[in-house]
């Protein structure tokens, strides 16, 4: 590849801190909370994964774009992160199915991307100092002007994202003839999940962010499914009322990360915003109900209160997170209730926590059995 040159690009952050790289190639600002993730592989996993809508990615792998990109390896339509922050972009890759390089990827969905940034400087200053609200761009002479407009970006906490990323028309995934039906609601929900449930039998319908019980309810479902998603799950006043009544009928009900949130809401248990969150795909995760170990995939900067979920005589802490304890899964003890906090579904790995789904549509068959 021949010499380039690149145009000089900052990261700053909401306290007033610079890091200094280079633009990917396509000019411009974008904003966001910053992130980061340590994902050794599936960066395109990642940047279509509708959870990270309104954030700045920081991949902590050194090499981005060395495999180009797979159009069968995106979770949702599009791009969702804000920008990308990395230390070497490939703006060249070898893979034999690769359908294109990144560089292409980001100027059709003109993302602003920016490369040579000291990342484990800057991830290790957002462990110390937390997430916070940040701005990539390629205009370095006007940092008072960038300073502004970072002024006006909104907070994470408290924020509603959900129906940013949501699906606006129901529509169906699976076979229509199988035996399982299931009413998914859609926070913000990955193609993986969609998958992995249609895998196993079910043909689903996906709903609207703010659809109603009676609306999920009049697909005549065997089971509810309540989605991962963007930002801070205590606005989601209609979901939470959702979940409420799905429990009040004892009807199969499963929830993952913002779903899982979600859940705990409608159970009078509180969230919380965390300090930098839980994003990659080596966290560990310990089953307290089977004692065993998983590796998962993580991707959460909120998490539930877990004084007040070990208060709760109905509730029964399922999971935690073995590197801070955090509260990881949930069961309601009277119900067929559960939820996770992290993702069963994780593309591209690990699949320690597949059996989720085995448990949910097993939950679902005992309660069709009873019924019939």
């Amino acid at each position: 590849m021949k010499y380039q040159t690149r145009k000089k690009a900052l990261v700053l952050l909401a306290d007033g801190t610079i890091f200094y790289g280079k633009s990917v190639g396509i000019e411009g600002t974008a904003t966001g909370e910053i992130c980061f993730n340590t994902g050794m592989t599936g960066y395109q996993e990642i940047f279509t994964d509708p959870s990270y809508f309104g954030q700045l990615m920081v991949t902590t792998n050194a090499h981005i774009g060395n495999y180009g990109v797979n159009d069968n390896e995106v979770e949702s339509e599009g791009i969702k992160i804000s920008g990308l922050i990395c230390r070497n972009f490939s703006f060249t890759h070898s893979r034999v199915d690769s359908h294109g390089n990144l560089k292409d990827w980001f100027t059709k969905h003109n993302l602003v991307a920016i490369s040579d940034v000291d990342t484990r400087a800057l991830v290790s200053y957002i462990r110390d100092n937390g997430a916070m609200n940040a701005i990539i761009s390629t205009d370095v002479d006007n940092i008072d002007a960038l300073k502004k407009q970072l002024a006006a970006v909104p907070s994470m906490e408290g924020l509603e994202l959900a129906s940013k990323v949501s699906t606006k028309e129901p529509y169906y995934i699976g076979d229509e003839n199988a035996d399982l039906k299931i009413s998914a609601l859609d926070i913000g929900i990955k193609k993986n999940i969609l998958r992995n449930l249609s895998k196993r039998g079910a043909y689903i319908k996906v709903f609207p962010y703010d659809s109603s019980f009676e609306e999920l309810s009049s697909f005549n479902p065997d089971g509810y499914f309540i989605s991962n998603g963007p930002g801070d799950p205590e606005p989601l006043e209609d979901a939470q009322k959702l979940a409420k009544e799905v429990i009040s009928r004892d009807l199969p009900l499963f929830g993952i990360c913002l779903g899982h949130q979600v859940i705990a809401l409608s159970q009078g248990i509180s969230t919380y915003k965390m300090h930098h969150g839980h994003r990659g795909i080596n966290h560990p995760i310990k089953n307290l109900l089977t004692g065993k170990g998983e590796i998962t995939s993580q991707n959460h900067g909120f998490a539930i209160n877990r004084e007040e979920t070990e208060a709760k005589k109905d509730v029964e802490i399922t999971h935690v997170h073995l590197n801070d304890h955090t509260v990881a899964g949930i069961r309601l003890k009277d119900k067929n209730t559960f939820s996770v906090q992290y993702h069963p579904e994780a593309s591209p790995g690990p699949h320690d926590s597949e059996y989720l789904f085995d448990q949910f549509i097993e939950n679902i068959k005992q309660v069709k059995k009873v019924l019939s």
